[in-house]
């Protein structure tokens, strides 16, 4: 049986932002969920709660050993009214196995869906409607014990907290320009790579400061071992069409298992268009490129959902792809994706979580 879910109501509602001036993750909705972890009691005392700062004590492990993993996903209103989630289980089942990897205790995927949906209810009108738009909630758990040792915390704190944001191209799909990193490396096989924690996104940032410093948006990230095979880019998956084959990084133990990605081989594979999970090196990527078979490239993620590649820079040398403008593959994705979830195409593949009902309720 799932927890009974206390709720208590904010007192001093915020002013909501005008849509136009949207930020991803700046604002923040007047509640959030809260569960707490003691090994002697388990996961207790879920609870909705007005969003407020939190107290831990200095010693907390998540300050000093990086116990800690997070999730991203988005709620959508439609033109009808109905409120949407976006494949909420497949981001439970990855939440749990990043919580297998940092030595994190099992969360009841039925609680956590049944959090997800009442949260949402209640801070409903949060949910912009403007095209592009959507509210991003991020379910994330930090070890909270008070204790130096390293060794697994015998207490946790999982929490939801809940944003609006604005379109992510608001002029429209554009492709960016991406700075292919052979110096820096994000994850190793047999690490934490394919886990959704902090320290794989701290290992980043020093590489994305220097791309964006020569003009560059993003890195693309090649193995932490050899440095020749490609795993993702930014903090996206990546995909490259080459002579008609889509092909993507096959998952390896150092690879993100993204839900949008998941979702992108599930349409072209329905689409019968052909395309292959291995392992692709950036020799092959290069070579592709310059014999005019790369004909599109993209990466995949919740914030942007198709961010398509114009350009790669690779130890100097600038390999321009489909002109530098957005493909047709890229658009039909992007335009499929976000339709589903909007709710403006149907969903066969039955993706989406109406949480309308509980919407409903909670009024």
């Amino acid at each position: 049986m799932v927890q009974s879910i206390d709720i208590q109501l904010t007192t001093k509602k915020k002013e909501k932002p005008p849509a136009k001036n949207l930020q991803f993750g700046v604002h923040f909705t007047d509640h959030m969920f809260m569960l707490d972890y003691h090994v002697d009691k388990g996961w207790h005392t879920p609870r909705i709660m007005p969003y407020q700062p939190i107290t831990l004590d200095p010693a907390a492990k998540v300050f000093h050993y990086g116990q800690t993993i997070f999730e991203g996903l988005k709620a959508y209103k439609t033109e009808d009214g109905r409120v949407l989630l976006f494949r909420p289980d497949k981001n439970i089942e990855r939440l749990n196995r990043s919580n297998e990897r940092l030595s994190i205790p099992h969360l009841d995927g039925e609680l956590v869906l049944a959090a997800l949906q009442q949260l949402v209810a209640v801070d409903q009108d949060w949910i912009p409607s403007e095209p592009g738009t959507s509210l991003y909630i991020r379910p994330y758990v930090i070890a909270t014990q008070p204790c130096l040792g390293v060794a697994p915390s015998t207490e946790y704190k999982f929490m939801i907290i809940m944003s609006p944001v604005g379109a992510y191209y608001a002029e429209g799909v554009k492709p960016v320009k991406i700075f292919v990193e052979s110096e820096y490396v994000r994850a190793v096989r047999g690490g934490v790579g394919e886990a959704k924690t902090a320290g794989n996104y701290a290992a980043g940032l020093k590489a994305q400061e220097e791309a964006k410093e020569q003009g560059y948006s993003q890195v693309l990230w090649l193995d932490g071992v050899h440095l020749k095979y490609i795993e993702e880019v930014g903090s996206m998956n990546v995909f490259f069409k080459i002579n008609g084959t889509v092909v993507t990084p096959a998952l390896n133990g150092s690879i993100l298992d993204g839900i949008t990605r998941n979702s992108v081989l599930h349409l072209l594979r329905a689409w019968n268009i052909p395309v292959e999970e291995r392992t692709i090196s950036i020799d092959e990527i290069v070579e592709a490129a310059k014999n005019g078979q790369l004909e599109e490239a993209f990466g995949t993620g919740t914030a942007a959902v198709i961010s398509p590649i114009g350009e790669l820079n690779y130890h100097g040398e600038k390999l321009i792809i489909h002109e530098g403008q957005t493909g047709e593959l890229s658009t039909k994705l992007y335009d499929t994706v976000t339709g589903i979830q909007n709710g403006v195409l149907a969903d066969p593949f039955g993706w989406m979580v109406d949480t309308t009902a509980a919407s409903t309720a909670s009024k």
